[in-house]
């Protein structure tokens, strides 16, 4: 059976082949939905989508295993390209600037279906001004 790790919360959980990786964190007691940089993670944790694919709170990155994750979905894709909120015409660009340098890494973590071993970071930072903007 795949093990997934959680690098920040230091917690290694053994679970069956083709496990939603949302489920998998909440049974673990682990909270995916961080927030900007964890700013919001207490009310994002009552207040998402509940695995459908739309609010982009979950996203995790994949640091390593990334080829054990189950293929992107098209919900994953447009939340990840398309700058809207799951409540139209509200603007959301937090998963898309999140999503920016992390193509290969960035998933929704809802939207995932563990296939082998992983390793996962919660609430990834979101770098919002630049690595240069104060220089």
């Amino acid at each position: 059976m795949p093990i997934v790790k959680f690098v920040k919360e230091k917690k290694e959980v053994e679970v069956p082949e083709g496990s939603n990786l949302r489920q998998v964190a909440i049974q673990a007691g682990v909270n995916v939905h961080q927030g900007v940089n964890g700013i919001g993670a207490g009310v994002n944790k009552v207040l998402n989508c509940h695995g459908l694919g739309q609010c982009g709170t979950c996203r995790v990155l994949i640091t390593q295993g990334i080829e054990n994750a189950s293929p992107m979905r098209m919900m994953e894709k447009v939340k990840f390209t398309v700058p809207v909120g799951p409540y139209l015409p509200i603007p959301d660009p937090i998963a898309c600037l999140a999503y920016i340098g992390n193509e290969e890494t960035m998933r929704l973590s809802c939207q995932t279906k563990v296939l082998g071993d992983m390793e996962v970071q919660t609430g990834p930072e979101l770098n919002l001004f630049g690595e240069n903007f104060f220089s």
